[in-house]
């Protein structure tokens, strides 16, 4: 009997979340509180479940799929042999500097990953609390939402991933034949999941600029006229925020941006012509033809008669 008002303190809270119960998504500061650790509690276990799949996958394959520990030392491995610096038997491989600096790596490489992969997971757990008043529609705009986060977020990753051996290569060309490249673990590591996070997040900026748009805040007019602007800053923020310093990764981040940016305003565009279109059938919006924006002709002076002799 002493189980009983638990579970019923269980069934409400489920039908406070279920939009069947609850159509208007209303909730008291306490069901807010219990909502919000209920999310929390949801995405911690996806990242948990995460990183434990990744700190595993670091070691072995998952079928077809390399180990990531292969993965993340491919574009090292990738270089020429001179000047990368080969152990006996032609076997590459990275220098661990201190003890238990192996586990390290593999513990924050997992966790990484295991944020990546769940990512959709926690994404939609945050989302949801955020916004627990939403309708039907605006609910699957939401999962749309998510996706196509995660989905640009993988884009840049891959992308990055591509770019990160060709801007090694520049780097290490500087020394010529004096130097042997022998890079530390963490070091090298640490390089990757930057050059990866960087790429991912920047990837997100077509996203941002979409949904800044649909909810009024940057319409396509301002993109328009700050076009020259803003692709001047993704310039420079692809020269700062790439770690490698290197031309290579630069650019292609700087032009990945642009064309991401290009996209975005193209999609502003066709929507405020089309929000536009549906208040002129509403009513509420005029036909830019109706109004005679052109500059009024100036009219001669009076001549007064009484002056003229």
């Amino acid at each position: 009997m002493a189980r009983l008002p638990r579970r019923d303190d269980r069934r409400e809270k489920k039908k406070i979340r279920s939009r069947q119960h609850n159509p208007d998504g209303t909730m008291t500061l306490r069901d807010h509180l219990y909502e919000l650790r209920h999310r929390l509690g949801l995405a911690l276990l996806g990242l948990l479940v995460g990183c434990i799949g990744g700190f595993l996958w670091f070691q072995w394959r998952i079928g077809p799929i390399p180990s990531l520990g292969h993965l993340l030392t491919g574009p090292y491995c990738a270089l020429p042999s001179p000047p990368r610096l080969e152990f006996e038997g032609g076997k590459c491989g990275l220098l661990q500097t201190k003890p238990f600096e192996a586990f390290m790596i593999q513990f924050k490489v997992g966790l990484a990953a295991g944020a990546v992969v769940t990512s959709p997971f926690w994404l939609y757990q945050i989302w949801a609390f955020v916004t627990p008043g939403l309708y039907d529609n605006e609910r699957k705009f939401t999962r749309i939402f998510v996706v196509l986060a995660s989905f640009l977020f993988a884009c840049g990753a891959l992308l990055a991933y591509y770019v990160i051996p060709k801007g090694l290569a520049v780097l290490v060309s500087f020394g010529g034949d004096q130097f042997i490249t022998a890079l530390a673990a963490n070091e090298y590591i640490s390089f990757v999941l930057v050059m990866l996070l960087i790429f991912g997040v920047s990837f997100e900026l077509p996203l941002v600029i979409t949904m800044l748009n649909r909810i009024g805040i940057l319409p396509y007019n301002n993109l328009k006229k700050w076009r020259r602007g803003i692709i001047f800053i993704l310039f420079v923020f692809a020269a700062l925020a790439t770690p490698g310093t290197d031309p290579i990764s630069m650019l292609v981040l700087a032009g990945a941006m642009t064309v991401l940016f290009e996209f975005a305003v193209q999609i502003a565009r066709v929507h405020d012509r089309k929000k536009e279109r549906e208040r002129v059938a509403d009513g509420w919006g005029d036909h830019p033809e109706d109004y005679d924006f052109s500059e009024p002709e100036e009219k001669p002076d009076k001549v007064n008669t009484d002056d003229v002799t």
